[in-house]
């Protein structure tokens, strides 16, 4: 069950996994196996839920290059010297 990609619906990919490796829906594991089965589908879910918030976006290039252009003309800004105060 590790290796299956986690989708929105955990319970779908326990049914899932269910059906091709404990040949369920004609077999059955015991009431505990099945239960420790849905709640490890539910733990990834979350884990993975958790994961995706942390992600790092990427930034678009055309918005890093408007950024960079527009920090180097901010430091091109020339500021007027007040030279009022003259010593």
């Amino acid at each position: 069950m590790t290796s299956a990609p986690t989708t929105a619906e955990p319970m779908h990919e326990v049914v899932r996994w269910l059906t091709q490796n404990a040949g369920f829906p004609a077999r059955r594991l015991p009431e505990k196996a099945e239960a420790l089965v849905c709640v490890a589908a539910l733990a990834a879910a979350e884990e993975a839920a958790a994961r995706q918030r942390y992600l790092i976006q990427t930034r678009d290039p055309a918005q890093t290059s408007a950024l960079r252009h527009h920090a180097q003309r901010r430091s091109q800004v020339h500021f007027k010297c007040d030279n009022s105060a003259k010593v």
